[in-house]
């Protein structure tokens, strides 16, 4: 069955619910989610949209599913793997299993669509050999936030 959202700007969708990031926490600030489609006809896929408020970011996580970005708005940057990487709007971003990621926005909201298996893993934050590994590497070091 065939369905349209229409856009009401402001990256925002009709019927579609504003809704925070994670329950609570304090390993992230500033994000909120939108799930645009959720396996619409079989299709197995999740399509969501997460925006970071000007200095946020997201969980710094690892899961066994692929996750890939594109960005819509804004720029910041995110750790993806072993590289700090710059995001500007249309960049695209793959994230292999097991890389450890974490998005950070600059001084404007930065928004991306996310695609991922509806039937996932749930993500795995870093315990303090993780960390102590990650900041060998000392632009990772200054980047992340846990």
């Amino acid at each position: 069955m065939s369905r349209h959202r229409r856009s009401l700007g402001d990256y925002r969708w009709d019927g579609v619910e504003l809704r925070d990031y994670k329950p609570a926490g304090t390993h992230f600030r500033g994000i909120t989610r939108q799930v645009l489609f959720d396996g619409p006809g079989g299709l197995g896929a999740q399509l969501r949209y997460f925006e970071i408020a000007p200095g946020g970011h997201s969980t710094l996580e690892r899961h066994r599913h692929p996750h890939a970005v594109m960005v819509l708005r804004g720029r910041g940057r995110a750790l993806a793997g072993d590289r700090i990487v710059d995001l500007a709007p249309f960049d695209l971003l793959e994230i292999g299993p097991d890389e450890w990621h974490q998005f950070r926005a600059d001084d404007e909201p930065l928004g991306f669509l996310c695609l991922v298996d509806c039937e996932r893993d749930r993500p795995v934050r870093p315990g303090p050999a993780d960390l102590e590994r990650l900041r060998r590497d000392p632009r990772i070091a200054a980047f992340i936030r846990v």
